[in-house]
């Protein structure tokens, strides 16, 4: 008598034959049909469920391929990259992201089910399955709890440095850098054992992690003990950072037109290295990778953007005041810049070189008041805004909220500093 066939195996297991047929009185043809079934299963045995896989990006990789290469069906794939079209262009892919890819088992059978591309932090593009068989795209935006976050320490070589190992993230140094480049020195001014302290806003997920940092709302720089507060504050007329007295700090042109370059030649006679004797230096070099970003000074209307003998590529700038700006040995200008063109303050016009008589990847900076070149470092210059009636008193309120809040979280920075740092080892990319 036959035996009586045993439940379907779960997982990976291997099915035997005899687990089918009493082989003494198997009749051949069923033998072999038993058989047959038997090796299906164990060449596609039974699964249930939903089955991802996450697949990275790599250089020159598109999406068909990390499809196909995923073992989804090509027609399949060609289907959802075509529903993702509409949300998603499937060649902005950046190496290192991550596509995640679903089956759904059922049985012996699988199919692919759904397709997830996260294109930035805020966005999740899903492409599923419908119960018809048809691709369909859904755009998702993540939403995020805004926290914020203080950190305080001792500048023991540079603030760069020395903020980074405060748990600082990266964005927030660069933005104190270019908020303090209108009043501050950073390669004279600052010395070991002066202070910083900042707050800034924070966005963290479901989960508590750190996604991405925002606004600077407050900073303090102790500089050779004097204290330099720095406000962030909005009115009428936009965005910009404020002493305590309601001025902002903003000048008419920054001190220092590049992040974190170290100054290595100052106003004033030298020895020239190319030529060999000494000359007047009518400028001061700051000293960067080659492709460091260069900024407008000040906003102003661009006069020159061309080569300009032992200046090598040359950008002036005309402002206000009868104050112009000139930038020297760049390796490239900003993408469309041409004479003729106004720039504001902080927007990005070329990159650091070595083209004319250079030594070595530097920008040199000179400024020109009335048509007279002048030291960058000493030029006094006028200041921005003064804030007046209603918004100074809002701006005072707002003053004493911000140091309330600095004041609480303080005594629990080493905490917020060790979370960040954890945040910062996570989400390096980009």
């Amino acid at each position: 008598m036959a035996a009586r066939p045993s439940a379907p195996p779960s997982g990976d297991a291997a099915i035997s034959t005899s687990s089918f047929v009493d082989n003494d009185q198997a009749d051949p043809l069923g033998t072999i049909l038993v058989s047959s079934v038997a090796d299906s299963l164990v060449e596609a045995p039974y699964r249930f469920g939903e089955e991802r896989r996450a697949i990275t990006v790599n250089s020159g990789d598109t999406l068909m391929a990390l499809l196909t290469g995923a073992a989804v069906p090509r027609q399949d794939a060609y289907q959802a990259i075509e529903a993702m079209e509409e949300a998603f262009d499937p060649r902005r892919l950046r190496v290192g992201q991550a596509v995640e890819v679903t089956f759904s088992h059922e049985g012996t059978d699988t199919e692919f089910a759904a397709l997830a591309i996260e294109p930035d932090v805020d966005t999740q593009v899903i492409v599923s399955r419908s119960e018809g068989g048809a691709f369909a795209v859904e755009e998702l935006t993540k939403e995020f709890e805004t926290r914020p976050v203080a950190a305080r320490g001792s500048i023991t070589s540079s603030l760069s440095a020395s903020s980074a190992a405060a748990g600082v993230p990266y964005p927030v140094v660069m933005e104190l850098i270019r908020a303090y480049s209108y009043a501050i020195d950073f390669q004279r001014d600052i010395q070991p054992g002066d202070q910083f302290e900042v707050l800034f806003d924070q966005e963290v997920d479901e989960n508590g992690d750190a996604v991405r940092t925002k606004d600077v709302r407050f900073a303090m720089l102790t500089v050779s003990g004097e204290e330099i507060p720095i406000y962030r504050f909005e009115t009428e007329h936009g965005v910009d950072y404020f002493d305590r007295s309601g001025e902002s700090i903003r000048r008419l042109l920054m001190r220092t037109p590049i992040d974190g370059a170290r100054m290595s030649s100052g106003f004033g006679m030298r020895h020239h290295p190319i030529l060999g004797y000494s000359r007047m230096h009518r400028g001061v070099d700051f000293a960067a990778p080659t492709g460091t970003p260069i900024y407008a000074a000040g906003n102003g209307v661009v006069e020159f953007a061309a080569r300009n003998s032992g200046y090598g590529n040359f950008i002036r700038i005309r402002h206000n005041a009868g104050v112009k700006t000139a930038y020297a040995h760049l390796n490239a200008f900003e993408s469309g810049l041409r004479e003729g063109q106004r720039v504001s303050q902080g927007d990005v016009i070329g990159y650091v070189g070595t083209t004319g008589q250079s030594t070595g990847p530097h920008l040199h900076y000179e400024v020109m008041r009335n048509g007279e070149q002048v030291d960058p470092m000493s030029l006094d210059l006028p200041t921005g805004d003064v804030l007046e009636g209603q918004e100074r008193e809002r701006f005072e309120t707002y003053v004493a909220s911000v140091d309330r809040q600095f004041a609480n979280l303080v005594p629990d920075r080493q905490v917020a500093d060790s979370s960040q740092r954890s945040a910062n080892a996570g989400s390096n990319e980009d």
